[in-house]
């Protein structure tokens, strides 16, 4: 069975005209499609702005938040400001207790899916690594996950978005009461501590900022995660290829990002009516900066189609571009990295039993983009070597 194929639907579209005028649910938004397009465009927060609460993620959330994510919902030089404040504590994944943390809980959790006949990769493995790794990142109890898991793969998409939308408010709220009664070395005491430009945060302004945290890098990870084992599945070779040099791990890390590509696009608002590649979008209005078209761009990329383990260089936008690149983005190397670290370490042979597409299903695009179920059976080195 074939668990992974890189897909690209845009590519018509993308070479013929650059752009695809696409009805999300009645709403027309132009996906910008190639790559030097979407680069500039997310370059130019003055033209396509970020200032839209609720409206950067397509769909749009205002249905299941109440307050604005930070700082990803503004602009510089507020932006920049905001993303001050926290980003000393997202750069905690370049830290190497911090690593080896992660790489630790890694271990063990791969060692658990070995043990077993079969494994689901998507809820059993994959979201409880991506919970508990960013419980390691916060610095708080691991044990705290645990609640975390029961969201999901998506806090907002996973089931009803409005009902656990309100519990995910709660549990925030209830949180940084914690932290401003008993505060510590945690993500959330530092929140109740931090301060924008001369004076404390609101509450409001430590929800969006724990808001996005949970919401905004997710299902990412746990796709990205599910995409690179399912890509094993059908290339152990590729195992052997990294043991022979584990640096040639984070040059594979960057080409699983590319090809994998697990968020499909996000949205800008256009201040002032602006002619986007022949279709005018009027102030107030969206486009689409799509990743995922982007990143397959042959004027770009050689063969995109194909997964190229030793890809250099490898400009992908699946982290964004400019000032609003992803605050995520070194914790989620460090996950790939230890993942792939762990299976070079102690994986044999990996087979599919079973992969259920999940699927974006949109008006002028169908998009695989993940998993919905990937059942598969784990062999250890030397079982592999004997099988």
């Amino acid at each position: 069975m074939s668990a992974f194929c890189p897909h690209d639907p845009f590519r018509e579209r993308r070479v013929r005209d650059g752009v695809l005028n696409n009805d999300f649910k009645g709403e027309v938004i132009p996906m910008i499609l190639r790559h030097a397009d979407v680069r500039d465009a997310a370059k130019d927060w003055e033209k396509f702005s970020s200032d839209a609460p609720f409206r950067v993620p397509i769909p749009s959330e205002e249905d299941v938040r109440g307050v604005r994510q930070l700082p990803i919902e503004t602009d510089p030089p507020e932006h920049t400001d905001y993303r001050a404040v926290v980003e000393p504590f997202f750069r905690r994944a370049l830290k190497p207790e911090v690593a080896a943390r992660v790489e630790r809980l890694m271990e063990t959790s791969l060692a658990d899916a070995m043990s077993r006949e079969s494994i689901e990769i998507v809820r059993e493995f994959a979201l409880p690594v991506q919970s508990r790794a960013l419980a390691l990142l916060l610095n708080v109890p691991e044990s705290e996950a645990e609640e975390w898991i029961g969201w999901g793969t998506h806090v907002f998409r996973d089931g009803d978005g409005e009902k656990k939308g309100a519990a995910l408010e709660n549990h925030i709220q209830s949180r940084l009461d914690r932290a401003e009664a008993s505060p510590g070395d945690d993500f959330f005491s530092a929140l109740t501590k931090a301060e924008f430009r001369g004076r404390p945060l609101t509450r409001d302004e430590m929800v969006g900022y724990v808001n996005l945290t949970f919401a905004g890098g997710r299902d990412t990870i746990i796709q990205s995660i599910a995409g690179i084992i399912a890509w094993f599945c059908d290339h152990p070779e590729g195992l052997e290829f990294l043991r022979e040099d584990s640096k040639r791990i984070p040059v594979a890390v960057e080409e699983f990002t590319r090809a994998i590509t697990p968020l499909t696009h996000i949205g800008r608002v256009c201040p002032v009516d602006t002619e986007v590649h022949g279709t005018m979008v009027r102030a107030g209005e969206r486009i689409s900066l799509c990743w995922a078209s982007a990143n397959f761009d042959e004027a770009v990329f050689d063969s995109p189609g194909e997964v190229r383990l030793d890809r250099r260089p490898n400009p992908h936008l699946a982290y964004g571009a400019g000032a609003h690149f992803c605050l995520g983005a070194h914790h989620a190397r460090l996950i790939m990295r230890s993942l792939i670290s762990a299976l070079c370490k102690n994986a044999g042979r990996i087979d599919c039993l079973e992969a259920r597409d999940h699927v974006e299903r949109e008006a002028g695009y169908q998009r695989k983009s993940g998993y919905e179920a990937l059942v598969v059976r784990f062999a250890g080195r030397n079982d592999a070597v004997s099988a």
